[in-house]
């Protein structure tokens, strides 16, 4: 839970400086800013990646993941779930309903927090949201000068949905050798870099239909003991 708190904490931190600001930061600086988080996002998938010991098992993995993904449409589920509640929810009155629906929605329906806290929750390590952390700390400064004091509350959306995700990824760890946590890892770390090339406007890559993929080397590990390998 620790990635999930620093990142709760980082929206507040943010949104508090968001409001001394109050819309006085460049956009030049916005997007140098946001390119340097990136580069860094990029850094992490890429140690992550690299720690594979199975090569041929992580091209698999990625590429059986994306057909599960693209056929479940997972990432247009997730911009649909986005445009769902933003629709309903932002028709109340008031400046903070707006503000904290649409930093949540920022912060929580994307596949760094989904990737992310199943990391932090499989193997302890927080990187991905301590990255994430920052960036969306980075991005609560922008969001809370614009909209208000209502993007604190988010913090608490990020808290919920995150931690929920962490704890249930936890919940595997008994059956997990070290072997298969490190080829999730591996896997994560792909689609991490993939996060990195749509925050560097690189192209844009439908990660949410590649989530299936951090799965698939738990499942090879288990038929391959089940028929005795």
């Amino acid at each position: 839970m620790l990635g999930t708190i620093v990142n709760a904490l980082a929206v507040v931190a943010g949104t508090a400086l968001g409001l001394v600001l109050k819309g006085g930061i460049r956009e030049n600086y916005q997007e140098t800013i946001m390119d340097a988080v990136a580069l860094s996002v990029l850094l992490i998938g890429i140690m992550s990646a690299i720690k594979t010991n199975n090569l041929i098992l992580l091209v698999i993995c990625m590429a059986v993941g994306s057909i599960i993904g693209e056929a479940l449409k997972i990432e247009d589920r997730l911009e649909g779930l986005g445009r769902m509640i933003e629709s309903r929810i932002s028709r109340s009155d008031g400046g903070v309903a707006k503000a904290f629906v649409t930093a949540s929605l920022i912060f929580c329906v994307g596949s760094m927090a989904i990737v992310g806290s199943i990391e932090s929750g499989l193997t302890g390590n927080h990187q991905t949201l301590f990255a994430k952390s920052v960036l969306d700390g980075i991005c609560a400064v922008f969001l809370a000068s614009a909209l208000g004091f209502g993007v604190i509350f988010s913090a608490a959306a990020i808290l919920i949905y995150q931690g929920i995700i962490t704890l249930l990824a936890s919940s595997l760890k008994s059956v997990l050798t070290a072997e298969i946590i490190r080829e999730i890892t591996a896997v994560g770390g792909v689609l991490i870099i993939a996060i990195s090339l749509n925050m560097l406007k690189i192209k844009k890559i439908k990660v949410g239909n590649m989530l299936p993929a951090i799965f698939l080397p738990f499942l090879y590990f288990f038929v391959r003991k089940l028929i005795g390998i």
